[in-house]
């Protein structure tokens, strides 16, 4: 039976559609109908939060369609994980932030991680993401390489090399045994260095294929009766008069 999962692009351009499926496609089970997607008419940043915002309200709009067209999961492709605990009110799919995915499974390759993003204004937000998911003992540090994502079109490789570098000390400077790179651009362009022949690391985590794994296993889960969002706390449905 096909698994489909559908990996959305936050922001309101398709210009890194291509880089995601080359990257992640590789990975995806045999039976996974992987679509890589993006929004229209909105933003094409969200390295403003106002901007991130605006993007969510088309993310929920995004999510509610992937689960009307028969898709099994969603990934948020963006490891500021917008709207995604939003989102799980308004479907029944599991609805997969990349952020998250990492930062849950970084115990199997590590006691401790680090966490690197790109640019200084998303290292508050990450902090925050940390003490959300409760994970602020096992994260020992976020840190940024200091550019911005528009800048990594010019020089992918460039930035992409700064960014592994600064993975690699930050791991030594804090004794962190993993590393999760913060930003599912630089990641894609990592995993497409690493096609090309670049050594992996394999301490630092890639957040695209570590959310693709989670949703393949939350949909499997779900297909066999196992998986259910609990509508009685935090997750409560939002009420049909709210949406319409």
């Amino acid at each position: 039976m096909v698994t489909r999962i559908k990996f959305i692009n936050p922001w309101g351009t398709d210009a890194y559609d291509a880089l995601i499926a080359e990257t992640l496609t590789p990975y995806a089970n045999p039976d996974t109908e992987l679509t890589i997607t993006s929004l229209k008419g909105t933003p094409e940043g969200m390295d403003d939060l106002y901007l991130k915002h605006l993007n969510e309200t088309a993310v929920f709009a995004a999510v509610m369609q992937a689960e009307k067209d028969g898709y099994d999961a969603v990934i948020i492709g963006c490891c500021y994980d917008p709207g995604v605990r939003v989102a799980r009110q308004l479907v029944d799919i599991p609805v997969v932030g990349p952020t998250e995915a990492s930062m849950h499974l970084a115990p199997y390759y590590g006691h401790s991680y680090v966490l690197v993003t790109d640019d200084h204004r998303a290292v508050p937000y990450m902090r925050d993401m940390v003490s959300v998911y409760s994970q602020d003992k096992a994260c020992r540090e976020v840190s940024c390489v200091g550019w911005y994502v528009p800048d990594m079109s010019t020089d992918p490789i460039g930035f992409t090399h700064n960014a592994v570098e600064a993975l690699e000390l930050a791991m030594v400077a804090q004794r962190a045994e993993a590393a999760i790179l913060g930003c599912t651009i630089v990641a894609a362009n990592y995993e497409k260095l690493v096609q090309q022949g670049m050594k992996r690391n394999p301490a630092i985590l890639n957040p695209n294929t570590l959310a693709l794994k989670t949703a393949e296993s939350l949909a499997s889960l779900r297909k066999n009766g196992s998986f259910q969002v609990n509508r009685s706390g935090f997750y409560s449905s939002v009420t049909t008069s709210h949406l319409s």
